[in-house]
């Protein structure tokens, strides 16, 4: 009989434990997270790190780019190291969520399927989907890519808009299914090879990159009309004072000119917008 007491109380105290435990996960899955930043002046930033110009991993090993330099300038402002994470994007939501990251910063673009789930700051960039192929398969429309294989990276804004917008493009390409890849550069590796014809691609990508390859004058770019996308930081959907922060800090950096400096460096022209016009 004390025996049996003794396990009872044994299963209650467990039990007690695990309450606390998951009220404690709960907390800190809701919690605004601020405050532990500020005090540890240390903030995760999640990556593809093969995102060129925005961050990507150069060759001397550097994670470098356009959102690798705002970063660190947001930052600096509060006397807080940013520190890169490489995430499989596809899961970049499930790395905020589990705070494996901080922050998802990486020409994030802004949709309304990402704001149900995450907070975003004000737009800093923006950006649009362009189908890249190469000049001698003499594409120069979508309509052209009728039974045509098109690469999309998984989880990317250019999958979004294909299938959301599927009367754009979608309908033309093989079997009106897309070929998925983990990152731009294995696509490019594809469509080089002819086992692709097309890239449904960001432009700042696109552009940077061809710009970078011997053979820039092969590839063809061609516009279509999808519409515009804005890039911002998406973070925990608790983060109030982190959003704010992050906003006040773009705010004056765009009014003193250097998240100008940082475009011209990147892009050799200012493709920014001013935050304070494209409030999340």
């Amino acid at each position: 009989m004390r025996k049996r007491v003794s396990l009872i109380i044994l299963s209650l105290l467990m039990l007690f434990s695990l309450a606390g435990l998951s009220g404690c996960s709960q907390k800190k899955m809701t919690s605004d997270s601020w405050s532990t930043i500020k005090q540890n002046k240390r903030v995760v930033v999640g990556l593809d790190d093969s995102f060129v110009p925005m961050g990507f991993r150069a060759k001397d090993g550097q994670l470098k780019g356009f959102d690798i330099d705002l970063a660190r300038a947001v930052f600096k402002r509060y006397g807080i190291k940013v520190d890169f994470q490489t995430i499989d994007w596809s899961m970049n939501a499930t790395e905020l969520r589990n705070h494996t990251i901080d922050l998802i910063w990486n020409g994030y673009t802004v949709t309304p399927e990402r704001k149900r789930v995450v907070r975003f700051s004000d737009d800093y960039l923006q950006n649009k989907q362009i189908l890249v192929t190469l000049k001698k398969n003499n594409i120069n429309s979508f309509q052209q890519m009728q039974g045509k294989e098109l690469g999309v990276q998984t989880g990317s804004s250019g999958y979004s808009s294909l299938e959301s917008n599927p009367k754009l493009l979608k309908q033309y390409i093989h079997k009106q299914t897309p070929v998925l890849y983990d990152t731009f550069n294995e696509a490019f590796i594809d469509l080089n090879a002819g086992r692709i014809q097309g890239m449904l691609i960001d432009r700042v990508y696109a552009n940077y990159y061809i710009a970078h390859q011997a053979n820039r004058k092969d590839y063809q770019v061609t516009q279509g009309n999808f519409a515009p996308e804005n890039f911002a930081v998406g973070m925990r959907k608790s983060d109030k004072t982190m959003q704010k922060r992050i906003n006040a800090s773009l705010r004056a950096l765009y009014k003193d000119g250097t998240i100008a400096k940082i475009s011209r460096k990147w892009f050799g022209e200012d493709d920014t917008i001013n935050p304070a016009n494209y409030g999340n």
